[in-house]
């Protein structure tokens, strides 16, 4: 059988690896060609993870498996299933954009921020990926070097602290994931996590690996209130970190709550499921009144994902197959939601090199084509029937609708919030007379950006007019998940 997965991680690595050597600026040229090659091969080899997926199974499809450190049982072990294959995909598809976006804009050390993309891509698949509990540790660790250099290097004014900031905050949630693989090794005598499903645990025991799984996968979705480092990290990013960012690095975390908290500790997370409902609902209410104040447009749409993030974390632990289903939908979603407006306000900033929203005004006069598309993002955004923005919060509104209406009522504010903020926003920076003469020289987008932000539309409107492809993909998977959480472990 084919080797996909491992294509999905190497080729993008190895991609890398040789763009790295074309390091001179006279080789920008030839870096960038390699990259995109490299970039579209990685998109290309994980199509058949889709097209040759059974959607009728729930087990692991398109398993790799070799012994690594066989003295302690560490394996190289891949697979995936209906939770997780969507997400390699994305993942790889957001990849070519961000090389595609980073085309004429990047001018220095072009080899290199295009390596730390292609490298970073391969690490996040291999987390999507690995079944094995250290392997999951090494990539989910290993991927925060790239997006590191890529904010310190190519960031904004303060990158250095931005940078910083990010690392400490999310290594220090890992190190205590740590501690509960190895807890788990020494009850199973196994790393692999489909596994450690099966492991028995007290419930004093659940709370203790509820809680260090919690801490780190909470402050890389980001929950309130660890999500302090994500602002920053947005503001300070260029476009290109930060579309991964907010499309893919989020994602990871609200994955872990589905591989690793769900399954491996049910007990645990139906007791303390009170708690991470409250907190959704102050990250979708709250921080949605944080955005709507911003002045800086990449840290409203920073707040904005905080805020659709906490419908992931409130459709999963309502414990129902639309909940969860829900919650997986708006992750799709929001990578190719969040991704479009970090990609709209990064064509502004190359023309007007400001993020500020008072800095604009009236830009469909000189840019009516990007006006057009930046409309039917800031509609996705906000939710819109149509558009994918709507798909994951109506099933997360609905499963909450049937577990308490005050809940689901509470959940649904929300969608006002996102159209207050979202259109707020886009009326300031695009309606009116034109506000200054760097406005008024602005020139509507070109073809490379036509296409690019043309692609990323047909995903959202397909998504939103046709979400059953996707869906379906999943449904199988959240069964059995399902089933698994249901059997206590005590």
């Amino acid at each position: 059988m084919t080797p996909y997965l491992s294509l999905a991680i190497w080729v993008p690595i190895v991609a890398g690896v040789v763009v790295l050597g074309f390091s001179r600026d006279r080789d920008a040229g030839f870096a960038r060609w390699v990259a995109l090659i490299g970039a579209v091969a990685g998109f290309l080899v994980t199509i058949p993870l889709y097209l040759y997926f059974d959607t009728t199974t729930s087990a692991m499809q398109f398993v790799e498996y070799a012994n690594w450190i066989p003295r302690f049982d560490i394996h190289y072990h891949l697979g995936v299933d209906g939770i997780s294959v969507l997400f390699v995909l994305l993942n790889s598809f957001v990849t070519v954009l961000v090389v595609w976006a980073g085309w004429e804009v990047i001018t220095m050390r072009v080899a290199q921020y295009m390596a730390a993309f292609l490298i970073m891509s391969g690490l996040m698949n291999a987390v999507f990926a690995a079944l094995d509990g250290i392997l999951f540790y090494l990539v989910f660790e290993a991927m925060l070097i790239p997006m590191y250099l890529i904010i310190g290097a190519w960031g904004g004014p303060n990158r250095v602290y931005a940078a910083l900031k990010f690392f400490l905050y999310t290594i220090f949630g890992s190190l205590l994931m740590l501690v509960a693989l190895i807890y788990l090794y020494s009850v199973s005598e196994s790393f692999e996590i489909l596994e450690w499903y099966k492991v028995p645990l007290e419930m004093s025991t659940q709370i203790l690996l509820w809680v260090a799984f919690f801490l780190a996968f909470a402050v890389k979705v980001p929950m309130w209130p660890v999500h302090t480092w994500l602002p920053d990290a947005h503001v300070e990013a260029p476009t290109g970190g930060s579309v991964v960012l907010a499309a893919i690095t989020l994602k990871i975390g609200a994955y872990g709550f589905v591989r690793f908290i769900l399954p491996i500790v049910p007990d645990a997370s139906r007791y303390l499921s009170g708690f991470v409902i409250t907190l959704s609902l102050i990250a979708i209410v709250y921080i949605g009144f944080v955005a709507i104040v911003q002045a800086d447009m990449k840290k409203l749409v920073a707040y904005s994902s905080i805020s659709h993030m906490g419908f992931v974390t409130l459709g999963f632990f309502l414990f129902s197959q639309l909940g969860i289903e829900g919650g997986l939908a708006q992750m799709l979603s929001h990578g190719f939601v969040s991704a479009a407006m970090f990609l709209c306000i990064g064509v502004m900033y190359d023309r007007v090199h400001s993020r500020q929203i008072d800095a604009y005004g009236g830009v469909v006069n000189t840019m009516p084509k990007f006006a057009a598309f930046m409309m039917l993002f800031a509609m996705a955004n906000a939710g819109l029937p149509g558009t994918s923005g709507f798909v994951g919060e109506f099933l997360v509104i609905l499963a909450s609708v049937k577990v308490n209406f005050w809940l689901g009522f509470a959940a649904a504010i929300s969608l006002i919030l996102g159209a207050a903020y979202t259109l707020w926003m886009y009326k300031r920076v695009i309606f009116g007379e034109v506000a200054n003469e760097n406005v008024a020289k602005m020139r509507d987008i070109g073809s490379r950006e036509f296409w690019l932000l043309g692609v990323v539309a047909l995903a959202v409107l397909t998504m939103g007019v046709w979400p059953k492809p996707f869906i379906d993909v999943m449904h199988a998977s959240v069964a059995n998940l399902l089933t698994v959480v249901s059997q206590s472990k005590l």
